[in-house]
């Protein structure tokens, strides 16, 4: 226990009456470290007093999470400048989440970004801003302006370099032309004799260590400024050794007329020029690993044409507000999402949805923006602009996911963290070694092999090694219409052995149909009376007989009388005749005989159908059946998923007789049937508590709390905002392929992280001890360290390229 104690206030959502407050109470109290907690309900505000030596506020804050209730955070990205390798973005990692009210940063070095998570009543987004400025970098709230921002200074960065790598790379020929002569297979080539001369080098030299390195120099005066160091400090000391003793052999030439006397102005100028080339590379490639946002973005339309004042006027997209009439002709992108007021039309939806088929829309549906108007005129209603569209949610759910860390990348941030301070130590162990024992007496050697030490270690490529790979694999994801919210979701996920599919939108179309009519009489006057009787019921079983006659085209007759009788069904007079339409019960309450047909009737019910008995005039007159039909793909993805070697088994909460004749069809073996919403919840619990890793996938409010409880919960994009919102993966395809197409993207990105990782380990553990037995010269370990990086990115970027 420390003598110091702090006093913090958050806010907690949740909090129903007395008892609510009085559990958080207690509950805080009860941790160790912590002082004195009162909780007021009336303000839904909690004031803890606590040691920082013992816990910290998110473990408060996470304690009352456990306790069932919420706490009010916020989360701001932030654009981060100045970044160069992994030991930067872990420092300010490592500030952001010492301050206190910040609950968690996560820093990414390939995004050049911030995310973090903090009380707002301790902290503010200033103050964030103020911390990464303090260690040396730049930081600026993201939003659109600072995004143009950040994207134009990464675009004037790379000119920057280029112009940098240019006048370097022509200052360091002449160094190099020197030093290929000196060997005595190159005796050949001509070298001029001003390239031998020491202060002609010098001169070359001297800007590209000064001017051209400036940039490292100066991320290594912050580095250490802060108590710690980054890949600056390498170079910086790498090529400083090479500089500076050169000049003092070439200051003890003066007055010997000697030209070259084994000067590394060479060394220090040519390591320079294949950093910055690497540098260059490393940020054109990272570049292109963002390429799935920039071609969702690329999707939006970029102005609309709206209805206004009586007139036609056409706007920039970020001007239409919700309520806007907007008109949209046929070849037209939908600018927002919306409602059709007049028109109809084929929309092109594969952007969203992935289905290739235009869908067919009339007045009174909605259009999602940036879909395309195939051939109808539309006048449509504004309903979500700007960020609640649901591409910017899509854009928004896919930075999250890229700006977020996999568990996985805890052992490069470890490794990072100690790595520059270890390969100084082994660098200084192998001067000591080579001018003390190998080669007694040559400093000139041994300086040689400590320069190729630092140089060669490389912390970017550990550092980037996750990073890339979760950006790309999640970006080609959403390419597939699977939205994963996490880097933690995306590790997770391959690692799924069984998944729980909910029937009802999920295995089913969710939407119930007429299949089948069974009459002795005319089919065609027996549904138009059936037909007529239901449309004045608002039942959807009802809906859905009355759409099936619809579409035959039948004719429906004016209904004079109509009684809806609860459990049983209905009762109508249809021009003059008396119609009843519902259940066995119904039948025998008004004397109908129905015993002939009820094998008929169990048949169907057997086959997964709703049937439904007729009588017209109190005679039976036919069956009709309704049932939820199952979509085209469900079959298939099912069967791919138990090839898989996936355990699949359906939950749903319909009776045991309906579900077998739904798990049939589908080919699922296991079914688990007449389930309360809440009980979806304790099932996935139960084959955890068996060691399994769950998958849960449904679209439906009830499905939330199995969406929340399973290892991975995915919500089918069809359904409701409650159930993706629980969900850590979002299928927008509503097909349940994407399943499958989510477990092999998800196994695919973590074999690349783990090759990424393996190599810039082996490229270290490997590089290192070469370089120290002095088997490189400076220059080769410069140009190794300087294309080990983007060799990590080029292989991240593969996985743009996968197909599912």
């Amino acid at each position: 226990m420390s003598d110091k104690v702090l006093e913090n206030q958050f806010q907690i959502t949740g909090m129903t009456c007395a008892a609510c407050s009085a559990r958080i109470e207690k509950g805080l109290k009860k941790m160790e470290g912590v002082q004195e907690a009162n909780v007021n309900l009336a303000l839904e505000k909690a004031l803890v007093q606590y040691d920082p030596a013992v816990l910290n506020l998110s473990d408060i804050q996470q304690k009352v999470k456990d306790l069932g209730y919420g706490v009010v955070t916020e989360k701001s990205e932030l654009v981060i400048t100045g970044m160069t390798c992994a030991a930067c973005s872990a420092r300010i990692e490592k500030g952001l989440n010492k301050m206190e009210g910040v609950l968690q940063a996560n820093v990414n070095l390939a995004l050049e970004k911030a995310s973090v998570e903090y009380n707002p009543s301790i902290i503010t987004v200033k103050d964030l801003i103020q911390k990464v400025e303090s260690l040396g970098y730049g930081a600026m709230l993201k939003d659109e302006e600072n995004e143009k921002e950040a994207v134009d200074y990464r675009q004037k960065e790379i000119e920057k370099q280029q112009g940098k790598f240019i006048f370097s790379a022509i200052l360091s020929f002449p160094l190099l032309w020197a030093m290929v002569g000196h060997f005595s297979f190159t005796s050949f080539i001509y070298v001029p004799e001003a390239f031998m001369n020491p202060w002609v080098q010098l001169a070359l030299a001297t800007p590209v260590q000064f001017f051209i390195g400036k940039q490292f120099y100066v991320g290594a005066y912050k580095a250490l400024k802060n108590k710690s160091a980054n890949m600056d400090v390498l170079v910086v000391l790498g090529t400083s050794a090479a500089y500076f003793y050169s000049l003092y052999l070439a200051i003890g030439t003066i007055g010997q007329n000697a030209h070259s006397v084994g000067l590394y102005f060479e060394t220090s100028a040519v390591l320079i020029t294949l950093i910055i080339l690497g540098k260059l590379f490393e940020a054109k490639a990272k570049g292109r690993s963002s390429e799935a946002i920039k071609k969702l973005m690329g999707l939006q339309a970029k102005t609309a044409t709206v209805f206004r004042d009586g007139e036609e006027i056409v706007i920039p997209l970020e001007d239409v507000a919700a309520g806007d009439i907007l008109l949209v002709k046929p070849g037209e992108k939908i600018p927002v999402d919306g409602e059709i007021l007049e028109g109809t039309s084929a929309l092109d939806e594969s952007m969203i949805t992935g289905e290739s088929v235009p869908v067919d829309k009339t007045a009174g549906d909605s259009v999602i923006g940036a879909t395309i108007n195939k051939n109808g005129f539309l006048k449509i209603k504004a309903t979500r602009v700007g960020k609640d569209t649901a591409l910017s949610q899509i854009i928004k759910v896919v930075e999250e996911a890229q700006g977020s860390k996999a568990p996985i990348q805890r052992l490069a941030d470890t490794i990072s963290g100690i790595f520059v301070p270890i390969v100084v130590g082994i660098a200084v162990v192998t001067f000591l070694l080579w001018y003390l024992w190998a080669d007694p007496g040559n400093f000139a050697e041994a300086l040689e092999k400590l320069i190729a030490v630092l140089v060669i270690a490389c912390p970017c490529a550990l550092g980037l090694a996750t990073p890339t790979s979760i950006m790309a694999g999640s970006g080609r994801a959403a390419e597939f219409g699977i939205l994963f919210k996490g880097g933690e979701h995306l590790e997770m996920t391959h690692k799924v052995s069984t998944v729980i599919l909910d029937k009802t939108g999920t295995i089913t179309n969710g939407t119930p149909v007429l299949t089948d009519v069974v009459t002795d009489g005319d089919e065609a006057e027996f549904l138009s009376l059936v037909g007529s009787a239901e449309k004045q019921s608002e039942h959807p079983l009802a809906q859905a007989i009355v759409e099936g006659i619809k579409e035959k085209s039948i004719e429906l007759k004016e209904v004079s009388e109509f009684e809806n009788i609860p459990g049983y069904g209905i009762k109508a007079n249809v021009a003059g005749k008396t119609v009843l339409v519902g259940t066995r019960r119904l039948m025998k309450k008004y004397n109908v005989d129905a015993a002939p047909v009820l094998e008929v009737m169990e048949s169907l019910e057997k086959q997964g159908k709703t049937a439904m008995l007729a009588a017209v005039d109190g005679s039976y007159a036919g069956i009709v059946a309704v049932a939820d039909t199952i979509k085209e793909t469900s079959t298939k993805a099912i069967k791919r998923m138990k090839e898989m070697g996936l355990e699949v088994i359906m939950i749903t909460g319909d009776n045991k007789q309906t579900a077998d004749a739904i798990a049939k069809q589908a080919g699922v073996d296991q079914v688990i049937a007449e389930v309360l919403p809440e009980g979806k919840a304790e099932e996935v619990k139960k084959l955890q508590a068996q060691g399994k890793k769950v998958a849960m996938v449904g679209d439906g409010i009830n499905d939330a709390p199995a969406l929340a409880t399973a290892d991975i919960g995915m919500a089918i994009g069809t359904g409701t905002d409650v159930a993706m919102e629980a969900a850590d993966i979002t299928l927008i395809r509503g097909d349940l392929n994407s399943i499958a197409d989510s477990i092999l993207m998800s196994h695919k990105t973590m074999q690349n992280i783990k090759q990424n990782l393996f190599w810039a380990l082996a490229y270290n553990t490997i590089g290192i001890p070469i370089a120290a037995i002095g088997f490189l010269a400076p220059w080769l370990a410069g140009a190794a360290m300087a294309f080990s990086s983007v060799s990590v990115v080029l292989n991240a970027l593969r996985l743009q390229k996968v197909k599912l």
